[in-house]
């Protein structure tokens, strides 16, 4: 009997281990397609500052992806051969300490995972899943001899504009569904919410569990055109001080192949920011860390839209 009974006690905690969420540290990063390679290599070498430290071809040779680095663990990753009509967000992914154990949680919550973690072509753990948006959401173990650990201390020039890509935001459709999602599976945690005009939801900020890196969602009630949604799918690099920030940008030589204003506003959660777009009209900005006052922003109570 007493036997029996360890027998049933480790069977429980075997399942309730397998069921318990491995930690979600932080973002990875945001993955983007491409129609000229070589024009957007410039734009975010030359105009944001940073380096490129490896990339990655197809089997005839041709460039598939290269990969931006920002820091030690963020990346933006560039993939080739965005095609007209198509969105450009390819991918968001996050940094887990144990990409099998996440797995083995998900399919436990009848989530559609793969049947192992493979590794990757750079050597680190990962898989994706796509959320109720249809948006690719990848997890990535950085692994001890893969090329993100290998290149450690490495492509980080002093002119990268931002040393942290502070969140990604992309399209939601189904505010409940993307709660329950991020929210009730994944761990995340809402932080704040917005609206334009005080009767419409139009964003709702969720933060990673085991860090400070967030996700934004931007609401809508019809969804736009493929190619029209490099606005609302964007990424966001954190600063200290905007002007300083913008002087720089002002300053860089590809400033004169930039055709659009750089302009500081303060946004609606009362933090100042800047926004600019690379070749294919994917929105990137640059935001400080605070609020322009320092108390925290007011929170929407107005409704989510109704979708069209």
């Amino acid at each position: 009997m007493k036997l029996r009974i360890l027998a049933v006690l480790l069977a429980g905690a075997a399942a309730l281990g397998a069921q318990s969420r491995p930690k979600i540290l932080g973002i990875s990063h945001i993955a983007v397609l491409v129609s000229d390679v070589d024009k957007s290599r410039a734009f975010y070498k030359d105009f944001l500052g940073y380096a490129e430290p490896f990339d990655l071809k197809n089997p005839d040779g041709s460039l598939n992806l290269t990969f931006i680095k920002i820091n030690e663990d963020q990346f933006i990753e560039l993939f080739t051969g965005l095609k007209p009509n198509q969105d450009r967000l390819h991918q968001v992914a996050f940094i887990v300490d144990d990409a099998e154990a996440l797995r083995a949680y998900l399919e436990a919550h009848g989530v559609k995972v793969p049947a192992k973690v493979p590794k990757g072509r750079i050597g680190n753990s990962n898989f994706s899943i796509k959320d109720p948006d249809g948006h690719t959401v990848e997890f990535v173990q950085y692994e001890p001899d893969g090329w993100t650990r290998r290149e450690k201390g490495k492509f980080l020039p002093d002119t990268g504009i931002s040393q942290r890509l502070k969140h990604v935001g992309f399209l939601v459709g189904d505010l409940a569904a993307a709660k329950k999602f991020y929210g009730d599976l994944l761990g995340f945690s809402e932080t704040w919410r917005g609206s334009r005009d005080n009767k419409t939801l139009n964003w709702v900020s969720m933060k990673v569990p085991d860090g400070d890196d967030y996700v934004e969602f931007m609401l809508y009630s019809e969804l736009p055109a493929p190619d029209a949604r490099g606005t609302a799918n964007h990424m966001s690099l954190e600063v200290t001080d905007i002007e300083k920030a913008r002087e720089k940008l002002e300053a860089r030589p590809y400033r004169k192949s930039y055709t659009r204003p750089l302009e500081v506003r303060t946004g609606i959660n009362r933090k100042r920011q800047l926004n600019f777009y690379d070749p294919d009209g994917t929105r990137a900005e640059l935001m400080e860390g605070v609020t322009v006052d320092g108390k925290p922003a007011t929170n929407s109570t107005a409704p989510p839209p109704s979708r069209k």
